[in-house]
């Protein structure tokens, strides 16, 4: 609940009154859904300012974050503090697919904060009404989240003084805040793990077809022939032909068993859009061991999804092979009773509106794809974009923002940030993937998925994500001993 108070003397005074005074909210444990290990955190809020870069503004909201000090060396100053910067969705979830973060923490006595983005999970500015109005979508951006996080460290650091360096860590959109937290705030944050963080997916910096493409090399790949990806871009005309007629349609909604029947043709597109997400999901999920992070998937889903798709077919047989491919993903459990193509706009999935919200303002990546890559063929085409945005949001995107406020072009400006990639990660073309900068690391992972470094340890794990792992501890380890001579 928003809660507001008046500064007495100074705006900035009250805000550290408040900050500083944080509350134990709930106890739980946290279960890494990798390996079976069981941590414990304790759940809190800070209060926090709606807005921190108006003195006029004075309304405060909670932000949530989970705490675990207990690995914490009592007896010695300057413990240092692993802190995750949160991403696009419930905090919790990404505190249970972050093990390596725990490993670290006990092997150098750390602090493990998961500080939540405001706007996810339980950290909502304006309660129920968070997304009931234009005008409080202008409180979502990096800038806010950063302030935000910045507050919390500070304000933790002023409670300990035994804490000593921060190190940030984050994956994907939360590993681009923990380089730039540790860019815009190097007096409160010594060092940062980036992990899959596209900081260069920006326009004028990386081909808008670069995802795609990847996604395409990675599906193609899967049996060492091109099949699958092949099939999968046949399918899409055939998927139209079916749509175009009402037995077409009753065939395509009885192979998918769809929940909501495709009738017209904005129910296609929206297949085709669900369809879309689920091909960058599965390359991004492509983990070598079962997991749920954004669905329940087998071991290596793209291999299992392509062993329905390794000859070439067309007709029933790739409409078959089709539906029994998708299945993989929306229903390898068997749980499933229907396929809901409409859960891409599902606000309680990771992002929903809060991250459509980010993608309308300033957090704008041109995508696109070719008639070669397995994807409908689409054109970058900025101003459709910022016109949907207008048109369902009320709000101007801002194409150049982000390189504006923390550039990108090169790593000259930067220290202290590792930047870890995965070769099977379709978000690794947005990546800083070289650089001539001694104080800036880049590790290049070949059987990496999607900041798969970041995961806790597992049997299956490749060599490459294992070697990456060591040579991140070795860094870190490196910061911390600087920071305390």
């Amino acid at each position: 609940m928003m809660a507001l108070y008046i500064a007495s003397c100074s705006r900035r005074i009250s805000v550290l009154n408040v900050a500083v005074s944080i509350q134990l909210f709930i106890g739980a444990f946290l279960i890494s859904s990798s390996n079976g290990e069981t941590y414990h955190y304790e759940t809190k809020e800070i209060e926090l300012p709606v807005d921190h870069f108006n003195f006029a503004v004075n309304a405060s909201f909670k932000l949530r974050y989970l705490i675990n000090d207990s690995y914490v060396d009592k007896q010695n100053d300057k413990s240092p503090v692993f802190f995750y910067t949160g991403n696009e969705g419930d905090i919790e979830t990404f505190a249970q697919n972050t093990g390596f973060m725990w490993e670290l923490a006990q092997k150098y006595r750390a602090c493990v904060v998961f500080a939540e983005h405001r706007y996810y999970g339980k950290s909502m500015p304006f309660g129920n009404m968070t997304f009931n109005l234009t005008q409080n979508y202008g409180y979502l951006s990096v800038e806010q989240a950063l302030e935000d996080f910045a507050w919390l460290i500070s304000s933790m650091q002023e409670k300990n003084k035994k804490y000593g360096p921060v190190i940030a860590f984050g994956g994907s959109y939360g590993g681009m805040l923990s380089a730039w937290l540790r860019m815009k705030y190097p007096h409160l944050v010594y060092g940062a793990l980036a992990a899959s963080a596209p900081v260069r997916q920006f326009d004028g910096l990386t081909a808008c077809d670069i995802f795609s493409r990847i996604t395409t090399s990675i599906f193609a790949t899967s049996f060492n022939n091109r099949s699958c990806a092949d099939n999968i871009r046949k399918s899409w005309e055939l998927f139209k032909q079916l749509a175009s007629s009402d037995d077409g349609k009753k065939k395509l909604n009885a192979a998918f068993k769809f929940c909501e029947p495709i009738k017209a043709e904005g129910d296609l597109n929206k297949f085709f859009d669900y369809l879309e997400d689920v091909y960058g999901n599965l390359a991004m999920a492509n983990y070598p061991y079962a997991n749920d992070f954004l669905s329940p998937l087998p071991p290596y889903p793209v291999r299992q999804f392509c062993s329905y798709l390794q000859t070439p077919v067309s007709g029933d047989k790739l409409l078959d092979g089709m539906q029994q491919a998708i299945n993989v993903y929306f229903n390898f459990t068997g749980a499933t009773k229907c396929l809901d193509y409409t859960s891409a706009y599902d606000p309680s999935s990771i992002g929903g509106n809060a991250w459509e919200i980010q993608t309308c303002n300033q957090m704008v990546m041109p995508m696109c794809s070719t008639p070669e890559t397995m994807f409908r063929p689409k054109e970058w085409n900025f101003k459709e974009y910022a016109d949907k945005c207008m048109e369902k949001y009320h709000i101007k995107p801002n194409l150049d923002d982000i390189m504006v406020r923390y550039g990108g072009r090169n790593a000259r400006e930067m220290s202290n940030i590792i930047f870890s990639n995965g070769l099977l990660d379709p978000w690794s073309g947005g990546g800083v993937l070289q650089s001539d900068n001694p104080t800036v690391h880049i590790i290049i992972i070949p059987e990496g998925a999607h900041h798969l470094d970041l995961r806790a340890k597992h049997p299956k794990d490749p060599i490459s994500v294992l070697q990456a792992r060591n040579r991140e501890s070795d860094i870190i380890g490196k910061w911390i001993n600087e920071y305390r001579w």
